[in-house]
């Protein structure tokens, strides 16, 4: 039995975690697309899921010979979306942690950063501009604009505590 959602996430942590849930009530992800997520009715808990930003693109050669690198591993690429890549692993096989220390995810949130800031600026200037020239248009900008202040902040929060957690752990 396979369903399709529709489902948009700002934040790539939280839409793990709501994988993560759906693969517990045996709904596994199979396929991604802009927002479209498509799963299969399986044994619940079968697989962990992760979500990575790449450095480049999947076809990139670096980028293909890092994933060619996680399936020796047993880990599965479903999908992947511009940068992001959707991985899963079985459960059976144990944990699944793709950043095991305190630097690689401070390094990880930091290309999150690097990609939401340009796109959250844009977004905010073309929405001021709706508040100054009026074109109802542009007022998306605004609205996805402050939208993505959030996990912004939030994951530039998470850089500051890890580095913290570094200072105090030397």
């Amino acid at each position: 039995m396979k369903k399709t959602v529709i489902k948009f996430y700002s934040n790539f942590e939280k839409e793990e975690q709501w994988l993560n849930r759906m693969a517990a009530q045996g709904w596994h992800c199979t396929d991604y697309a802009l927002g479209r997520y498509v799963f299969e009715k399986g044994e619940p808990g079968e697989y962990i899921y992760r979500l990575q930003l790449l450095d480049y693109p999947a076809a990139h050669a670096e980028s293909a010979a890092y994933l060619a690198f996680l399936e020796e591993t047993g880990v599965e690429v479903i999908a992947t979306w511009f940068r992001w890549v959707f991985l899963r692993k079985k459960a059976a096989d144990g944990p699944f942690e793709i950043f095991s220390d305190r630097e690689s995810r401070i390094s990880h949130y930091k290309k999150v950063i690097a990609m939401l800031l340009p796109i959250t600026i844009f977004n905010l200037i073309m929405g001021m501009r709706a508040l100054l020239d009026g074109p109802r248009l542009y007022s998306v900008n605004l609205f996805a604009g402050v939208i993505a202040i959030f996990p912004l902040i939030s994951y530039y929060q998470r850089t500051l505590l890890l580095h913290k957690e570094g200072r105090i752990r030397e």
